[in-house]
């Protein structure tokens, strides 16, 4: 049986030994991802969301970050994160 991304989120961090993850974590994850592929390549996108765990930094934060550097590689005319 195939699980929906809420229940396949739920069990997976049951079987880590961690608390389900918010609905507003999830989103800002998405985003972190988002901000990642538009300034990078699609694949940064789960290994930038990878490495802001290891950081152990909250998620705004490693959101603020990867929104920051993007801004700063970004040529002019360029929009990360704003879709």
């Amino acid at each position: 049986m195939a699980f929906d991304t809420r229940g396949w989120l739920d069990r997976y961090a049951a079987e880590l030994g961690l608390t389900p993850i918010t609905d507003e974590d999830i989103e800002m994850l998405l985003a972190l991802a988002g901000v990642a592929a538009h300034a990078s390549e699609r694949k940064a996108a789960p290994v930038t969301c990878y490495l802001a765990a290891r950081s152990g930094a909250p998620i705004a934060e490693a959101f603020a970050t990867a929104q920051r550097l993007a801004d700063e590689l970004a040529e002019p005319g360029d929009q990360h994160g704003t879709d």
